[in-house]
């Protein structure tokens, strides 16, 4: 693939970092329960690079480290940096400051009617260049910050002291028991600081070994001291800018890097420790299990050396992922809630999958449709890993053993995107080697994708399409609009999304934390924009309506129109052939609509002379 799409960057995710490109949430900025996908020439980062283990401690940001991110994201941009609105700026820096619903989120807290005062100040001030004043706002705003966390710990020990030892059932019940608002933050902080220290009171009298799980929450979710409130605003504030002047992109520290990555869609993600979790006063429960001994149901209170108790979203996810031995599990040491109160496990966890390319990878969750004297395969594909092209061979393959296949339908309805290193692999299949899709950079530099090249007995050269909704984004767009560029493949269903442009990671310039930008802006291989348009289909088919587009996006990039760059020698229509009304029977009633369209007579179109 060319260097520009090589999307991953320096300083990165154990080896590497994922070359990702992300659907967006509509929501900006996302708050920060919500966990939230590409920088110049990247360079690989070294060899086994490890995760920060998280502290606990809020994000903090010195007035100079905050002004160099902002300068790097404004100046890395695909387009012009918009003006923010100080009223969203203010919104996302009371968001991403309290991680727990007890600093500035919560309806009684005082900081966030002076955040939104100060907003418009605090802006300029993150603005300004380098060594033109300081951030005199955020030293206010953590003046005030820091005095209501003090009153909150003493409710929050006054309530502790008064708590009394409950039966060991009891006391389970309350450990277990989801403590923070997911949603928007509705409850009182007073109320909920009165309740923490109730409850870890509780368990402290109750259980054995919780004192160190009582004074872990308590120092994390209302720190006496250790945090530096105006280096936390700064923290926020950074968090909050990032999204608004690109809403596909982001900031986070190195605590917490791991919230910026699709790391499911890698070809070898690392193993984690649990997949979906809930938090609570002294720890993390186990909502959906991941690995052997820890099942739906568990209380994991540390991860070695790490208590859970009073770690905020970001951080608790990257607790979970774990860095073992790629040819051999590893054993990882984990506190959980037992019969007997804490108790230590050794947890084994298997190693990770080779990233070499060898070896058979998954198939797609596929069909074979009846169509005539033979069928036709619909391959369903939700996202677009890094094995896509892998995948898509092997369920060629497995659907030449079985039946006889006359054409290839490739689902991508739902399809939010992934890897443009995915996308290649799966247009080799159909366009082995062809030049695809400009890629522009903000200075006018341009770099063209290639296609994978496999080898012929794994392509395919039949008939061919795709079906698309208006949910069908990035890099599933790439391949349904290189596809149609090259008259591969006709196009069926409704407008697609409308995000032609890409991220890249990076270190930012402070050294401190990981950035998200977009960076570039494509088009398809024959110059044609997707950004804000879409993928127009070739035969529409209605289909369930999305409200969300990229245009409706806050500050979305600009529309680029590229040059045409196709390799006119692979530009060919491959007919469908006739059915006679032999299609299905189907699982999907669209598909079947689908598959008829494309093998029904076409009108004759009259020709000028």
């Amino acid at each position: 693939m060319s260097s520009a799409a090589a999307l991953a960057l320096a300083g990165g995710w154990l080896a590497t970092r994922p070359p990702r490109e992300v659907r967006p949430s509509a929501h900006v900025p996302p708050p920060p329960s919500a966990s939230a996908a590409l920088a110049p020439k990247p360079t690989p980062p070294p060899s086994g690079h490890k995760l920060t283990p998280p502290t606990g401690a809020p994000p903090q940001l010195t007035c100079d480290e905050a002004k160099r991110v902002i300068a790097q994201a404004r100046g890395l941009l695909a387009a012009t940096p918009p003006a923010i609105d100080p009223r969203a700026f203010a919104d996302g820096v009371v968001d991403w400051l309290d991680p727990h619903g007890l600093w500035s989120a919560a309806p009684d807290a005082p900081a966030a009617p002076i955040i939104k005062r100060r907003a418009r100040e605090l802006l300029a001030e993150l603005e300004a260049p380098r060594g033109f004043g300081e951030c005199r706002s955020a030293g206010e705003i953590g003046g005030y910050v820091g005095a209501w966390v003090r009153e909150l710990r003493w409710t929050f020990v006054a309530a502790s002291r008064a708590a009394s030892a409950v039966p060991p059932a009891r006391a389970t019940e309350l450990a277990l028991t989801p403590a923070f608002e997911d949603g928007p933050i509705t409850r009182p902080s007073r109320e909920l600081a009165r309740e923490l220290g109730g409850t870890l009171g509780t368990l402290e009298r109750s259980l054995p070994g919780f004192e160190l799980v009582a004074r872990a929450a308590v120092d994390r979710a209302l720190p006496a001291d250790g945090v530096e409130w105006d280096k936390a605003v700064l923290a926020a504030a950074v968090h909050a800018y990032v999204p608004l002047i690109d809403p596909h992109g982001g900031w986070a520290p190195l605590t917490e890097e791991t919230s910026l990555y699709e790391i499911e869609l890698e070809a070898s993600p690392p193993p984690r420790l649990w997949r979906k979790m809930s938090r609570t006063a002294a720890g993390v429960k186990i909502d959906e299990a991941e690995v052997a001994g820890l099942p739906p149901g568990s209380l994991v209170l540390a991860v070695g050396d790490v208590p859970t108790a009073g770690l905020g979203v970001e951080q608790v996810e990257q607790l979970s992922y774990v860095d073992v031995d790629p040819d051999a599990p590893s054993s990882h040491r984990v506190t959980v809630l037992g019969a007997n109160g804490a108790e230590e496990r050794e947890i084994t966890v298997g190693g990770r999958p080779a990233s070499d390319g060898g070896g058979r990878h998954g198939e797609l969750v596929s069909q074979l449709v009846p169509y005539a004297g033979g069928h036709v395969l619909v391959a369903s594909i939700e996202d677009v890993p890094d094995t896509l092209g892998e995948d898509l061979i092997a369920t060629l393959q497995r659907a030449r053993a079985e039946a006889l296949v006359v054409g290839v339908l490739l689902d991508l309805r739902g399809n939010g995107g992934g890897s443009t290193d995915g996308a290649a692999a799966a247009l080799g299949v159909f366009l082995p080697g062809a030049t695809l899709f400009p890629l522009r950079r903000r200075d006018g530099a341009i770099e063209v994708e290639r296609a994978s090249s496999p080898p012929a007995v794994d392509r395919w050269t039949g008939p061919l399409a795709t079906l698309v909704d208006g949910d069908t984004a990035s890099a599933a767009e790439m391949i349904a609009g290189a596809l149609a560029s090259y008259r591969r493949a006709p196009v069926i269903g409704e407008r697609t999304f409308g995000k032609g442009c890409a991220q890249e990671y990076l270190d930012d310039e402070a050294r401190v934390g990981v950035l998200r930008l977009t960076t570039l802006l494509y088009s398809l291989p024959d110059g044609s924009p997707v950004q804000l348009s879409g993928i127009a289909p070739s035969l529409r088919l209605p289909l369930p309506k999305s409200g969300e587009r990229e245009a409706s996006l806050r500050h979305p990039a600009p529309a680029w129109h590229g040059p045409d760059v196709r390799d006119m020698t692979q530009v060919r229509e491959v007919p469908w052939p006739g059915h006679g009304g032999a299609v299905g029977p189907c699982d999907d009633a669209a598909v079947c609509k689908a598959v008829r369209a494309l093998g029904a007579p076409r009108a004759p179109v009259a020709r000028g002379r």
